[in-house]
């Protein structure tokens, strides 16, 4: 089972932040693949089962840049 998860961050503005939330994001237990689209301001994580929200804040919040909300 995979689970697909939109997330709403705040901050990013370059190719080199996506780098960073993907970096962080990556390294979560059972994440599988992460896509960020800068513009949109959004990381789509496919993840084995749901990530728990602490988690994911502290992620984005190590790369720099702050969690406002989940989409969907």
């Amino acid at each position: 089972m995979s689970v697909e998860t939109t997330y709403q961050i705040k901050g990013m503005t370059c190719g080199h932040c996506a780098q960073a939330v993907t970096g962080e994001l990556t390294l979560l237990p059972g994440v599988r693949t992460v896509e960020v689209d800068v513009p949109a301001g959004v990381a789509k994580v496919n993840s084995d089962a749901p990530l728990a929200l602490d988690e994911v804040r502290t992620a984005v919040d190590e790369a720099g840049y702050e969690l406002v909300g989940i989409d969907g």
